[in-house]
């Protein structure tokens, strides 16, 4: 298992915080969304979730990832 933390612009409330964190469970990904410091925290299997994917699934939702 891999763990990264991306910073993430646009995310405000815990619908914001509720929306992240079900997507990337959705494609394999335990999130840990803090609101505060606009990061979410990422445990993930590189072998079968590729960080593209990761990034895509949050713009998708209107977010901006940062790095």
């Amino acid at each position: 298992m891999e763990k990264q933390v991306i910073k993430v612009n646009g995310m405000s409330c815990n619908h914001c915080k509720m929306s992240v964190e079900k997507a990337l469970r959705g494609i394999g990904v335990n999130a840990a969304v803090n609101l505060g410091e606009k990061t979410v925290t990422l445990e993930y299997d590189p072998a079968k979730v590729q960080k593209a994917q990761i990034v895509s699934e949050v713009e998708d939702l209107g977010y901006e990832v940062v790095n």
